[in-house]
C-alpha cells in the first residue's frame, strides 16, 4: 500500500511542478493521468498493490464532478450567461433529446444480439459531457465567451437531466414498471431528480453564503480555513441531494450559480482552494480509470465497439448540436466547435457503475463501448482543444477587425 501511495504522491508532486507547461501544450492532463494509471496498472508494469473496485471508481467520479460542477457554476460570467442564455437552453431541449434518439437509432444498426433496453441505456451513458474534461475550453479565453458559458452549463445540467432518464430505462429493463404506469413513473423520477436536486442546492448555498458573510464581517475567516467552505458546500450539495432521492449533480451546480451571484465579493478567494482540490481529485480518477479499467478495455476491443464509440463522439453528437443551434446566429464553425468538445467523462463512467450495479444482466459490448468512448475522448479532446479554441479565437478577432475595418 506505501508503495502505491509513494507512487501516486510522487506523480502528483511532479505534475504538479509542471502543470502550466503541460496546460499549454497539445497534450492534456487526464491524458497524461490516464497513460500513467494505464503504465502502472495490472496490463502495465503493475506496480499498483491496492485493489480498486468499482465502487471506489463511482465514488470518486461522482464527488470530483460534483466538485467541479459547483466551481465552474460558481466562476461563469453571469453577464455573458444572461445574454447568452437560449443557447444552453436549445442545446439541452433540443440537442439533447436528439444526441438520445441517434444514439439509440445508430446502436441498434451496430450491435447484433443486444436488447432494446441495453442500446438505449448505452445511449443514455454517453449522452452526458464532462465539465472536468471539457475545462480546457471552458477557462480558454481565447474561445468567445457565449460559447464557452454555453458549453458550461450543458456539461453542468445535462447529467442531472440524464439521471431520470437512465433509471427510467433500468427499471422498464428490470420490470419494475409495467406499461401503463411508465409515464406516471417518469415524471416521478423527473421531479424528484430536478425538483430536489434544485431545491437542496439553491437553499443550502443561500444559508451557506449568510453564514460565509456573517464570518468575515466578524473576521472568523483565516486564510487556512477560508480554503474549506465551498469545498464542503459543493459535496454537501451533492450528498443531501441524493440522500433525499435528488439529483445531485443539479444540486451541485445549480448551488455553484447561486454562490457565484451572492458572493461576488469573495468568490475568486473562496473558489481558488476548490479549483485545486477539483483538479487533485480529477488526477486520481483518471490514473485510477487509467490502471483499473483501460487496459482491459483495450484488450477486448471490437470494431463494432470502436465504430459507435467514434460515432458518439462526432455524429451522435455533432449533428444534434448543429440542428439545434440552427438559426441561433451562432457560426457554422461555431456549431461544428460547440458540437466536437462535448467530451465524455465522469458522468458517463458513474452511470456505467449505477448499470452494473443494478441486477440487469448486462452486455459485455456495451459497457466495453462507455469505456471505450471515455479513453477516446480524453485522447481526442485532449489533443484538439488548445489548438482548436487558440485557432477558433485568432479567427474571430480576425473577422471582426475585418467587420470594423469595412464600417
Amino acid at each position: 500500500m506505501y508503495a502505491s501511495l509513494a507512487l501516486l504522491a510522487i506523480f502528483i508532486l511532479v505534475y504538479s511542478s509542471v502543470a502550466g507547461a503541460i496546460e499549454r501544450s497539445w497534450v492534456s492532463g487526464p491524458i497524461v493521468f490516464t497513460c500513467f494509471g494505464l503504465l502502472i496498472g495490472p496490463e502495465g508494469f503493475d506496480l499498483i498493490t491496492w485493489e480498486t473496485d468499482k465502487e471506489v471508481i463511482r465514488g470518486l467520479a461522482e464527488v470530483t464532478l460534483a466538485l467541479v460542477l459547483f466551481t465552474d457554476a460558481a466562476g461563469a460570467n453571469m453577464g455573458i450567461l444572461k445574454k447568452t442564455s437560449m443557447l444552453p437552453v436549445r442545446l439541452l431541449l433540443i440537442g439533447l433529446p436528439l444526441t438520445l434518439l441517434l444514439g439509440f437509432g445508430l446502436g441498434v444498426l451496430i450491435f447484433d444480439g443486444i436488447s432494446l433496453f441495453a442500446i438505449a441505456l448505452l445511449a443514455t451513458m454517453l449522452a452526458p459531457t464532462d465539465a472536468a474534461l471539457g475545462k480546457a475550453v471552458i477557462s480558454n479565453e481565447s474561445v468567445p465567451g457565449e460559447i464557452r458559458q454555453a458549453l458550461n452549463v450543458e456539461s453542468g445540467l445535462n447529467d442531472g437531466i440524464c439521471v431520470p432518464i437512465l433509471l427510467l430505462f433500468l427499471a422498464l429493463a428490470l420490470g419494475q414498471v409495467s406499461g401503463d404506469s411508465t409515464g406516471q413513473f417518469a415524471v416521478k423520477l423527473v421531479i424528484e431528480a430536478i425538483g430536489i436536486g434544485l431545491a437542496v442546492g439553491l437553499l443550502m448555498t443561500f444559508i451557506s453564503v449568510q453564514l460565509l458573510k456573517v464570518a468575515w464581517q466578524r473576521k472568523w475567516l483565516t486564510p487556512t480555513w477560508i480554503q474549506i467552505p465551498v469545498v464542503a458546500l459543493a459535496l454537501a450539495c451533492f450528498t443531501v441531494a441524493q440522500y433525499l432521492g435528488g439529483s445531485g449533480f443539479i444540486a451541485a451546480f445549480s448551488g455553484g450559480l447561486l454562490f457565484g451571484i451572492l458572493e461576488k465579493s469573495m468568490r475568486d478567494q473562496f473558489l481558488l482552494a476548490a479549483d485545486g482540490t477539483g483538479d487533485t481529485l480529477a488526477l486520481i480518477t483518471w490514473v485510477i480509470f487509467g490502471a483499473a479499467v483501460a487496459g482491459s478495455a483495450l484488450n477486448s476491443l471490437s470494431w463494432p465497439v470502436f465504430a459507435y464509440a467514434l460515432l458518439s463522439l462526432t455524429v451522435i453528437r455533432m449533428l444534434p448540436v448543429y440542428l439545434a443551434l440552427t438559426g441561433s446566429g451562432i457560426s457554422t464553425e461555431g456549431k461544428l466547435f460547440i458540437g466536437w468538445f462535448g467530451p465524455r467523462g465522469l458522468a458517463s463512467i458513474v452511470f456505467g457503475v449505477i448499470v452494473l450495479n443494478s441486477n440487469l444482466a448486462v452486455d459485455d459490448p456495451i459497457i466495453l463501448t462507455v469505456a471505450c468512448t471515455i479513453m477516446l475522448s480524453i485522447l481526442v479532446h485532449g489533443i484538439s482543444a488548445n489548438q482548436w479554441a487558440r485557432a477558433y479565437g485568432k479567427r474571430r478577432q480576425l473577422a471582426r477587425q475585418s467587420s470594423a475595418g469595412k464600417t
